[in-house]
């Protein structure tokens, strides 16, 4: 009975294939749908962690912990004050720990500018695919995604963008000559452009290069202090030639330059820990963080979310086994003659429910399959997709 039971039960979902398919490729969805992004979930959590597992810690000016770590670790644009360079020298000067700065302040078209210094290389294990590294004022190394999607290589040029569109007094685009891309590495590092502080400071307005006003008379307002104040005519430079690289110099306080964060790397445990204690008081305007400890609770709390998630597609699975489980009702009413025809042929009651419920394995086992295929696939290619999409 069960092997003539089998062969009605396939011969039927054979001959109706589209119909069978559509069913068996709707229970797929549904059920590999909470599988994948589970899977995919995991893979975003092992890529994160790690670029916080390797900071121990990051300095920057009160206020969230969390958007410290996404601006100074994953370069996302966060609304959090600057913190000024002299701290940097002020860790280093405790000789407890390597600081290295970043200014994550500024973009071009899209992607984040990253004024540092060359020790963030090696901190980060960044090496170049092709090119050299920055060797004066205005040159700039890519990461390898943003240099595939603009097709660009040593010898072309990038343009800083303006934060302010409507301001036109403001700091004009910087042109940036590339002088090397770095290997992929799967991380935020493949989509910026790093500089060094120098050539940020360029940007930002605080250094710039003109012509020579002395050679200008006709374009000098008045001359006070020791300082030549001149009139709109003189030409501002956007790039730095080796023609033009004498004429660019820095205003303000070194010291006092706006960073993003300071990346601190201390030497041991005890390092560690006084550091921390250096950075505890509250009347501080700047905060010590553990990008691992600020990581973890982020997680906890897109657990919450994920248990939510899986509750509504949990939801969403039952009702799509609801229409299933209708649809193969309504099939079944829809054939009951043949039904009769095949009861009238001497096949028993017992037989005819066997072959709908072996009809509805036949189905329900093609989409499970096509289910594990969808989360196979994700497993293998999960961490891929994520390190493309956060990169």
């Amino acid at each position: 009975m069960i092997a003539a039971a089998l062969h009605l039960a396939r011969c039927y979902v054979a001959r109706h294939r589209a119909q069978s398919l559509l069913l068996a490729g709707a229970f797929a969805l549904v059920t590999a749908l909470p599988l994948c992004l589970r899977v995919l979930g995991q893979a975003v959590e092992t890529v994160m962690r790690a670029r916080a597992l390797s900071t121990p810690l990051v300095l920057g000016s009160r206020g969230s912990a969390l958007d410290l770590m996404l601006k100074a670790l994953y370069f996302k644009q966060q609304p959090l004050p600057s913190l000024p360079t002299r701290y940097l020298a002020e860790v280093r000067s405790t000789g407890l720990a390597a600081a290295i700065p970043i200014d994550a302040r500024f973009h071009a078209q899209g992607a984040p500018i990253i004024g540092t210094e060359i020790e963030y290389f090696s901190f980060r294990h960044l090496r170049l695919a092709e090119g050299r590294m920055m060797t004066r004022l205005g040159d700039c190394v890519v990461g390898a995604r943003l240099a595939q999607k603009r097709s660009l290589h040593p010898g072309s040029a990038l343009f800083s963008s303006q934060e302010q569109v409507f301001d036109f007094a403001g700091v004009y685009p910087l042109k940036m000559r590339i002088t090397g891309v770095l290997a992929p590495t799967g991380s935020a590092d493949d989509e910026a452009v790093f500089v060094d502080l120098k050539t940020s400071r360029l940007i930002s307005g605080a250094a710039h290069g003109h012509d020579d006003v002395a050679a200008q008379p006709e374009s000098v307002l008045k001359q006070e202090n020791g300082h030549t104040i001149a009139n709109a005519s003189v030409r501002m430079y956007q790039e730095v030639t080796d023609e033009n690289l004498s004429s660019f110099h820095f205003h303000g306080d070194e010291n006092e330059q706006p960073l993003s964060a300071i990346l601190i790397l201390p030497q041991d445990a005890k390092s560690e820990a006084l550091l921390a204690g250096r950075y505890l008081k509250e009347s501080l305007p700047v905060h010590l963080i553990c990008p691992s400890e600020v990581f973890e609770s982020l997680m906890s709390t897109l657990f919450q979310v994920e248990r939510l998630l899986f509750l509504v597609l949990g939801i969403t699975l039952a009702a799509a086994l609801a229409v299933s489980a209708l649809v193969f009702t309504l099939s079944f009413r829809l054939r009951g003659r043949e039904f009769q025809t095949l009861s009238d042929l001497g096949i028993s009651p017992a037989a005819l429910r066997l072959t709908k419920a072996l009809e509805i394995a036949l189905v329900s086992g093609a989409g499970l399959l096509m289910a594990g295929g969808l989360t196979a696939l994700a497993q293998l290619n999960a961490e891929a997709w994520v390190k493309w999409l956060l990169a």
